[in-house]
């Protein structure tokens, strides 16, 4: 993280104090024990109160607090819910931490155009529950989906269990209001499919909060299937469940999500959930297939068989959707699960090629016993998004460090067999210093070229995602010759 800068710690009273003329009444928090609160997000290793914490209610007391901040060269970190599990929202002692927990309404629910708009506090289930009486859902879904907001969503490209069929939060958002460090508000895209221009709406998607504070989001909705069915797949092995992933998806079909747990992670789900799964198995696949019910039939047998030809050793299928649930709640309460049977965990997020699985796996293993620690492994089998669990003891002195190390040595892995650092958790603080291991320093300079342009101070959350910033006078600036301009008219045919 930057070093503190002490000029601006030493004005906290006078910051404060301006912050209050903008955002009055209890929306302004400067004592210590009220701080606590924010000072840290999912990845909880790492500790920081900020300097101030402010909590916006409207664009326009968000578009001055930024106006604010950039023209006194104050530090800004954005938070949403604070489930990051990358240290993306952790605050600065020198920043203010801007809090959009307030912003949590729905503003319009378009079922003629299949789209929903929001502020960006409301969570990811809210959006579902919302539009679900008109037989609608919103796709991604995310472990956190309870609690994590669609503004964090962006911000981190989040998945989810049904990512492999319906895409990550990128492929679902189509709009967005937000507001540049400068105080100016601007909207990208729409309730409109496609838009001209460059795609600033991909760039948003997954920044971090590098390059703007996102106030309002225009999220696709999409009807639920006619039926959906999810097949509960054990094997003696993880190498036999990474070949069945592989066989289905060769066979052409897509399911609506595919996700696999090791020995460690079923025993903790079902002991907690008691979602009736095989504890006699070293793997399990679940598979959901949706659409039309005789396509959804079809599919379970055809799943079953690739399954039984690459070693499935159990094969069940849910006859209900109350079965089909209960599936699926063994899997999404999987994190929970497992700090039952360990003080502390550390979630990794790395993504792989599907091939890799078996060897990634095998590696995973060796570096367990190499590390002495355990490790439970959760993860979106479909797409190749990694979860490892590795399980330590905050209290002992050396297992913090050993399962951080643990887990660098996992996500250079993932970039050696050709994969990558992140997949929906973001980078943040905790990948920063790994960036080396897959981007060279000439993609990083270029990735800060697009940080300048939105953010040339570098106020907006920094020391996340690059290991080292560079100033933008240092990245050098495009010029254009004024013979250069305007353009030549283009011929007429």
């Amino acid at each position: 993280m930057p070093d503190p800068d002490q000029a601006v710690i030493a004005r906290r009273g006078a910051i404060a104090e301006a912050l209050r003329a903008i955002v009055p009444g209890e929306g302004v928090i400067v004592d210590d024990a009220s701080l606590r609160a924010y000072e840290s997000d999912g990845l909880t290793a790492y500790r920081q109160p900020p300097l101030i914490a402010v909590l916006p209610e409207t664009t326009e007391q968000v578009s001055k607090v930024l106006r604010y901040c950039h023209e006194n060269l104050i530090k800004v970190v954005p938070r949403g819910a604070g489930t990051s599990l990358s240290g993306g929202a952790l605050p600065l002692a020198d920043g203010v931490l801007l809090g959009l927990g307030k912003f949590n309404r729905l503003l319009d629910i378009d079922f003629a155009n299949r789209c929903v708009v929001a502020q960006p506090g409301v969570t990811n289930l809210g959006i579902t529950d919302a539009v679900a009486h008109e037989g609608f859902y919103y796709a991604p879904d995310p472990s956190s989906q309870i609690a994590c907001s669609v503004g964090g969503n962006i911000a981190e490209n989040s998945g989810g269990v049904h990512c492999l069929k319906y895409g990550l939060t990128t492929n679902n958002v189509l709009g967005l209001e937000m507001v540049l460090i400068d105080g100016t508000i601007m909207r990208v895209g729409g309730k409109h499919l496609d838009a001209g221009g460059y795609d600033i709406l991909g760039l948003m998607t997954g920044s971090e909060g590098l390059l703007g504070v996102v106030t309002e989001v225009t999220l696709r909705i999409l009807k639920s299937p006619e039926t959906a069915r999810a097949l509960l797949l054990g094997f003696p092995g993880s190498e036999q469940a990474g070949d069945c992933v592989a066989a289905v998806i060769g066979a052409g079909i897509i399911a609506g999500g595919m996700e696999m747990m090791d020995r460690p992670a079923i025993h903790a789900a079902e002991d907690f959930v008691h979602a009736g799964y095989p504890l006699d198995v070293e793997a399990l696949l679940i598979v959901e297939l949706d659409g039309p019910k005789a396509e959804v039939d079809h599919l379970i047998e055809q799943v079953s068989t690739i399954a039984k030809a690459n070693g499935a050793v159990t094969i069940r299928a849910s006859e209900s959707e109350e079965e089909r649930l209960v599936f699926w709640a063994g899997r999404k309460a999987a994190f929970p699960a497992v700090g039952r049977i360990s003080p502390d965990y550390y979630c990794m997020d790395g993504t792989i090629p599907r091939g890799k699985l078996p060897i990634v796996l095998g590696r995973i293993r060796e570096m367990s016993e190499h590390y002495g620690l355990r490790v439970a492994n959760v993860f979106h089998a479909g797409d190749g998004n990694l979860h490892p669990l590795i399980l330590y003891d905050a209290n002992k002195a050396d297992e913090l460090d050993k399962a951080e190390r643990f887990g660098a040595e996992i996500l250079k892995l993932c970039v050696e067999v050709g994969g990558v650092l992140t997949g929906e958790h973001g980078v943040g603080v905790e990948k920063r210093d790994l960036m080396g291991t897959m981007f060279s320093e000439v993609d990083l300079k270029q990735q800060q070229r697009v940080k300048c342009a939105f953010d040339p101070d570098a106020l907006l959350n920094p020391g996340k995602m690059f290991p080292m910033l560079h100033r933008c006078a240092e990245l050098g600036r495009v010029h254009v010759h004024r013979g250069q301009l305007p353009f030549p008219d283009l011929p007429r045919f």
